[in-house]
């Protein structure tokens, strides 16, 4: 039988809080999106982490917390975070690592507590330590192997640009050989790092389908379960924007909040933390602009990176660009 992908839809009564605890990062990945002019440079203390999990936390709908970096797993009190997080009553609890997992987190938390999410971006150590950082690869997939001996349930992030693209296919049977079962394929932001290259990363569209929905499909038929960004509407397919109707919150050290990953390079950011107090923004903010509708779908795409649409001979949109946070899903 194959095995078709599927829409996530966004869900109203659904909350994602993406908190980045610091900025810091022990690698230096070629595709990094943190911006400390934009972000800051500080880490959150203890106080405040405890404070900012619960300005977030909506005991009526289903709240989903992710840590991030940098390297959130320098923060010497993820742990505490963590647990903080459970006791509030987040549904989901994960934790974004490069694999280095700092501070023994493994033996500081248990297997139920949080996922663990590993970036990858290559099948091995020639195609991930040039992007990633040298004996990167190693230390990832031996910490991954450790965590699935514990019992942690993990997932592998592949961060998919024109540097790895074409070796993305070899991905499927390292999972599998080391028990991964939970798979996400990621387009590449044009931020932070990757906004001021010479040679473009992002994919055309024929290549994004060309490659990733066949090795999504094999993945998804070794039994693991995968998620990839929609990225193109199909001819028909409604429009919709994270920003006007689902709940993600993109949370920093300098008390930005996000609505919209993309707006990240730019202080447009809708909502700011003050005196632990959500207040909204004011001024020409990522708000305004998502109420914009233009026939290539996203606004954001096309003011921040116009070189993902390509364009007919009377000037239409051969693609329409998905919002960047609608997911498509493979599983037998």
């Amino acid at each position: 039988m194959t095995i078709n992908p599927t829409t996530l839809q966004f869900k109203a009564q659904e909350r994602n809080v993406f908190f980045h605890l610091l900025t810091a990062c022990n690698l230096s990945c070629s595709h990094c999106y943190i911006n400390t002019a934009q972000h800051g440079s500080q880490t959150v203390s203890r106080e405040t982490m405890e404070s900012w999990l619960a300005l977030f936390y909506e005991a009526d709908k289903e709240s989903n917390i992710i840590f991030l970096g940098g390297e959130p797993t320098l923060h010497p009190d993820l742990a505490h975070g963590i647990r903080h997080a459970r006791e509030l009553g987040y549904a989901t609890i994960t934790v974004d690592s490069n694999g280095f997992l700092f501070h023994d987190l493994l033996n500081r938390i248990e297997p139920g507590e949080a996922v663990l999410s590993f970036s990858l971006d290559g099948p091995d150590a020639a195609i991930n330590d040039p992007i990633r950082g040298q004996g990167v690869f190693a230390t990832c997939t031996e910490n991954l192997r450790r965590a699935i001996d514990l019992g942690f349930e993990v997932s592998v992030i592949y961060t998919v640009s024109r540097m790895n693209l074409h070796h993305l296919e070899r991905m499927p049977a390292l999972l599998n050989s080391l028990g991964v079962k939970r798979f996400f394929i990621q387009v590449i932001g044009i931020r932070g790092k990757s906004a001021d290259v010479e040679e473009p990363l992002q994919l055309s569209p024929d290549q994004w389908l060309t490659v990733i929905p066949p090795v999504a499909r094999e993945a998804a038929e070794l039994g693991m379960h995968v998620i990839y960004p929609k990225v193109f509407l199909e001819e028909g397919e409604e429009f919709a924007c994270a920003g006007e109707v689902a709940e993600n919150f993109f949370i920093f050290p300098n008390g930005r909040v996000y609505k919209c990953p993309l707006c990240e390079d730019f202080p447009i950011h809708a909502l700011e933390i003050k005196d632990n107090r959500l207040i909204k923004t004011e001024g020409l903010n990522e708000d305004r602009l998502f109420t914009l509708h233009i026939a290539e779908g996203c606004v954001m795409n096309k003011l921040l990176q116009p070189g993902n649409i390509e364009y007919t001979a009377d000037g239409s949109p051969k693609h329409r660009i998905s919002c960047c946070l609608l997911k498509q899903e493979m599983q037998k």
